[in-house]
């Protein structure tokens, strides 16, 4: 199989238990995923299969949208609901505080990452380190924040929802223990949900169950949404039977006998079938087409 199945990820699963399943279902070797979400949360999770896979560190598109909801009053070891509590204050926040300080959290920021997190020190994952009771400085990352905000708070239960978009790689509960501190109460995150990435919403999206009946029907298939998808902001070429071999066989195509008029821009390429090819963009030392990622198999 090739193409894009989304996931509605479940509560518990990691994103590798997910490639996993669909791995089983489909009987594809190469599956892989565009972007982790951890156990706690659900939603979107594009899943890459066969040729499809080439795409990941292509995507135009990396930017991700999520509604995460929140207490006050709390803070935990992981900066969510799940970790240990490390320390429990009263909190008396209204909405109007906490909208007055979400500026400083909008914009290219940097963000430090949770010791419960994936991202490697020395070699060593930090919640590994973390698991053995310890603590290490970590490099702050530059992330972008493009939209926050509060959409939901109950005053009294000092609980609410947060509208959140965001360049990949952005922890979403380090944003909002960062709120609780600068609210002076301490903040986690009680929920995940992401509701778009790669462009992909939640109503595209299918659920493990779901993928299983339509495995056991033969309807699996159907569901896959072609990689080009996530390509149709480029401009489109289409080559004839003789030119789609040679771009097959990885040859550069004269500009000049290609029946369009490229931009200087990355370009979808297209067979005379209307088969996808791949991507390619303009080489103006020898004036020709230049093959970036082919889609097909040889």
């Amino acid at each position: 199989m090739n193409g894009i199945l989304c996931i509605n990820k479940p509560q518990e699963y990691t994103s590798f238990d997910v490639v996993a399943r669909i791995r089983g279902m489909s009987k594809t070797k190469r599956v892989g995923h565009s972007g982790t979400l951890d156990p706690m949360a659900t939603g979107v999770l594009p899943i890459f299969l066969g040729t499809a896979t080439k795409a990941c560190n292509l995507l135009p598109d990396d930017s991700k949208c999520y509604e995460a909801a929140f207490a006050l009053g709390k803070e935990t070891d992981t900066l969510d609901c799940w970790g240990t509590i490390k320390k429990v204050r009263e909190a008396h926040v209204r909405i109007e505080e906490i909208q007055a300080i979400l500026p400083r959290f909008t914009g290219e920021i940097e963000q430090i990452p949770p010791m419960y997190s994936a991202v490697r020190i020395n070699g060593q994952r930090l919640y590994d380190i973390a698991r053995q009771g310890k603590e290490v400085e970590r490099p702050p990352r530059k992330v972008r924040i493009t939209q926050l905000e509060c959409t939901a708070f109950n005053e009294k239960d000092q609980t609410g929802v947060l509208a959140v978009s965001c360049s990949k790689g952005t922890y979403i509960r380090s944003i909002i223990s960062d709120i609780g501190t600068a609210l002076g109460c301490g903040a986690v995150m009680t929920g995940l949900v992401r509701v778009k990435a790669c462009g992909f919403t939640l109503n595209e999206c299918i659920t493990l169950s779901e993928a299983q009946e339509l495995t056991e029907k033969g309807e699996l298939e159907s569901k896959l949404q072609p990689v080009d998808h996530l390509f149709y902001h480029l401009p489109r070429i289409c080559l004839n039977e003789v030119q789609a071999v040679k771009f097959k066989n990885g040859v550069r195509l004269d500009l000049r006998r290609v029946n369009h008029k490229p931009v200087d821009t990355m370009h979808r390429v297209y067979g005379p079938d209307k088969t996808f090819l791949g991507l390619a963009s303009l080489d103006h030392s020898d004036d020709s087409l230049r093959i970036e990622k082919m889609f097909i198999e040889k």
